[in-house]
């Protein structure tokens, strides 16, 4: 050991032990100054220092986030709405939300209603083809999975069709999930001529460094008067009376009224940031609908703030009576944890519906290690039967809801861009609370997390630490 300690250090050693300690050095003054999660910054700073040149290169690779979008910075933020004269919040139960969720969006409620809930793609495709084929001037679409497959050919063969007839058509492909290096279905449609583009891909790493990022959303805007929404990706596995060998049920809306005029805002924005060209397109001409008011939450890494946090914590505090939640990935932070506890202690009825089967084991294993605080608070868990349900659903008090992409886990409220609508309509609250409640199949105890084998406790609790890159 002496020996060692006496040997002379070369030039060569004492350059790359200056090296990683610059290095390491402007690692760790970035992150103190830019993260403000303590245990991220905790762990972005200890790679660095101990990962020599790797751990630099991840935290440059994936810990900064670059991500701006050029039409926010164009157009600067939008004014705080105003509510000091509307009286009609003053009576509303659910009045502060609504300022609340106006003061996170910079956005008012317009009036917005949903025509039309379906459960799965034998549903929902056969309605988005129709209103695919009966388009007359501009077709907006953006997905996160588009496969050429069974499902995927009738929409790529509507869309051609549309082009063909003089229809304006964009689509917008997320760059992963369309297939990352084959990406068919967006080779087929640039080959029939429609516009396509794919959001953040590139074969070169210098141009590629948002790998974890991605584009969840899913809409399709018609002639600016129709709007599809939810969860629905565009695949045959959606498509349940076809057997596939991995179904999966999916919820899906139609929506009519002004609050799509924001919905292709959210798509003209995307557009932008991933084709650099700004998107130029009729705005919203229908009726206003009969009932509810609606409001788009966009979030993403783009944003200062977690807005799409915000609101849940906003909504969850604001609950009285009863929180009823469906989502595929339940794996929120600690403050949602909390929020949720909270809710059950003081008398709110906790409802959380997930899949008995989740496509992605690792992630039904780790929320397994997550949710004790939960069910000792007094919420209750509870396992949908087979299909994979992959629907994303939230109500609050029997008047307000939640709908769209985003799940509760750190991908959706962290790293990916959504879309998710708020809806205050009592009937479409009420209509997705008996859709939840109709989901809820076994019920998960204390005794039965108690009793798993110590094996499998140990396996759940340590995929439990990957919480944000599941």
């Amino acid at each position: 050991m002496s020996a060692l300690l006496d040997a002379p250090v070369t030039a060569q050693e004492a350059l790359g032990v200056l090296l990683h300690i610059v290095v390491a050095g402007l690692v760790t003054v970035h992150t103190l100054l830019r993260k403000r999660d303590v245990s991220a910054a905790i762990g972005w700073i200890g790679m660095a220092w101990l990962a020599p040149a790797l751990g630099a290169l991840m935290y440059f690779g994936f810990g900064i986030n670059r991500v701006q979008r050029r039409a926010r910075r164009l157009m600067g933020p939008d004014p705080l709405p105003d509510y000091k004269n509307d009286r009609d919040l003053q009576d509303d139960p659910l009045g502060d939300l609504e300022i609340a969720v106006g003061a996170i969006t910079r956005r008012r409620s317009v009036p917005g209603q949903v025509l039309a809930r379906y459960c799965s793609g034998d549903a929902a495709y056969p309605e988005m083809l129709a209103a695919i084929r009966q388009a007359r001037n501009e077709i907006l679409l953006a997905t996160y999975i588009f496969r050429a497959d069974a499902a995927g050919e009738k929409f790529i063969e509507a869309l051609a069709a549309a082009k063909r007839r003089g229809v304006k058509v964009s689509v917008l492909i997320d760059g992963f999930g369309g297939g990352f290096l084959r990406v068919p279905a967006y080779r087929r449609l640039r080959r029939e001529g429609v516009e396509t583009a794919l959001f953040l891909h590139s074969f070169l790493p210098w141009k590629m460094p948002f790998l974890n990022l991605r584009l969840h959303k899913k809409m399709l805007v018609v002639d600016g008067m129709i709007a599809f929404v939810g969860g629905l990706n565009i695949g045959a596995e959606n498509i349940l009376a076809s057997q596939p060998k991995s179904p999966v049920r999916d919820h899906h809306f139609k929506i009519v009224g002004p609050v799509i005029s924001e919905i292709e805002r959210e798509f003209s924005e995307d557009w932008q940031f991933a084709t650099g060209k700004p998107l130029a397109h009729a705005p919203y001409g229908g009726a206003a609908g009969d009932s509810g008011f609606a409001r788009t939450i966009s979030s993403g890494p783009d944003q200062d703030t977690d807005h799409l946090v915000l609101v849940l914590l906003s909504a969850i505090n604001a609950a009285r009576r009863n929180i009823r939640i469906a989502t595929p990935y339940f794996l929120p932070d600690e403050q949602l944890i909390t929020a949720l506890r909270l809710a059950a202690l003081r008398g709110v009825a906790v409802d959380i519906v997930l899949p008995a089967v989740n496509n992605h084991r690792y992630v039904a294993w780790a929320a397994r290690a997550h949710v004790r605080p939960l069910i000792e608070s007094g919420c209750r868990i509870w396992f949908s039967p087979p299909p994979f349900d992959h629907s994303k659903l939230m109500t609050i008090d029997g008047g307000w809801c939640l709908i769209g992409s985003a799940n509760w886990d750190a991908r959706s409220l962290r790293l990916n861009f959504e879309l998710t609508i708020e809806l205050r309509d009592p009937v479409m609250a009420a209509d997705l609370a008996n859709a939840i409640e109709a989901r809820r199949g076994h019920r998960l105890t204390l005794s039965e997390l108690d009793d798993r084998n110590i094996v499998i406790k140990l396996r759940d609790a340590a995929t439990r630490l990957a919480m944000p890159y599941l």
